[in-house]
């Protein structure tokens, strides 16, 4: 089993509302719903959303998306992205997981094709890591192996997953795919503009 994990706890700052349940351009879906449902699609066996304890806007929206999906609390979010990492892998982690895939939810036009590609070479090669790239530059969905997992646990949560892929870049299975939203990063409304169209 290969659950997927949408990391949702950050503050939006920079951005001024919450990402994840920002609207994709003029269409219904939101960052969280459009990712939650590529996830599926493309074949995860379970999507969890992390999330502050107290944003019941984002739980609500969750219970919504349309395809099964779970609310997973991160007490911690203001130790960084690291501990909703850890939070969803508190939850996943069981008897059967071989691995997780996650992704930011400010990734939000990450393909099921993508998805389907990704849990492909995972299950093909074995490795610890398997993450997208799209004309040679690396972004996400990453799947971690269940061979690292106490790494994560024990990673610096000041320099976060990064620390667990840079141990093992020699290792590490980059899987080219054709599509730009793998390098999706929407922090500030001018990011909003730019990658999705349209003014918030």
């Amino acid at each position: 089993m290969i659950p997927g994990i949408i990391l949702a706890a950050g503050r939006s700052e920079r951005m001024g509302r919450p990402k994840a349940l920002l609207p994709l351009g003029t269409s219904e879906d939101t960052f969280v719903r459009r990712l939650a449902r590529a996830l599926h699609e493309g074949g995860v066996d379970e999507v969890l959303v992390v999330g502050r304890c107290e944003d019941e806007a984002l739980r609500e929206a969750v219970g919504a998306v349309g395809v099964p999906a779970r609310y997973v609390e991160n007490p911690a979010a203001d130790g960084g992205q690291l501990t909703s990492v850890l939070a969803g892998l508190a939850v996943a982690d069981r008897p059967g997981v071989h691995g997780f895939l996650v992704t930011p939810v400010d990734a939000p036009r990450i393909t099921a094709a993508t998805v389907v590609a990704l849990l492909s070479a995972f299950r093909s090669t074995g490795a610890p890591i398997v993450r997208a790239t799209y004309k040679g530059r690396h972004g996400h969905p990453v799947i971690f192996a269940r061979a690292v997992f106490q790494e994560l646990r024990h990673a610096d949560l000041s320099i976060g997953a990064r620390a667990v892929v840079r141990a093992h870049a020699d290792r590490v299975v980059e899987v080219e795919v054709d599509d730009p939203g793998v390098l999706g990063d929407v922090d500030t409304p001018g990011d909003y503009q730019l990658q999705i169209g349209g003014e918030l």
